[in-house]
């Protein structure tokens, strides 16, 4: 089975329904078979954007769900994650990567993922095959 990392636009999606690409998401998901594998920062990402939305309070039990699912892993925030992402970010100070993605990317990187659920152009600038452009 296949290993997709699921970024916040994917997440963003599924839980919004007023959300551009809502329906994009839902129709992917019903065939995806893969497990999914995301982090901390990318939850936060999500709470963050969902936070003045009326979908907001479903944040905390979507992402409860998701620690439940035995094909989903969430990467926990650590120190040595962050540094590494941090150090990555500035490296690549000629791109408008944000810190939540050089750590998405320190993390594909770390277990060899190759494709994202997203449709954001960053992932493929880094090297990545966007699944939702």
């Amino acid at each position: 089975m296949s290993t997709f990392f699921a970024d916040a636009y994917y997440f963003i999606a599924r839980i919004n329904q007023d959300d551009q690409y809502h329906g994009r998401v839902i129709e992917f998901s019903k065939t995806m078979r893969a497990n999914l594998v995301t982090t901390d920062w990318v939850l936060m990402e999500v709470a963050d954007a969902l936070a003045g939305s009326e979908v907001r309070n479903q944040a905390r039990d979507y992402f409860l769900y998701l620690r439940s699912l035995p094909h989903c892993e969430v990467i926990e925030a650590a120190r040595d994650l962050f540094d590494r992402a941090l150090n990555y970010y500035h490296r690549h100070a000629d791109k408008d990567w944000s810190l939540t993605d050089c750590t998405s990317f320190m993390v594909m990187r770390d277990l060899g993922i190759k494709e994202a659920l997203t449709g954001d152009k960053h992932f493929e600038q880094a090297g990545f095959v966007a699944l939702l452009k």
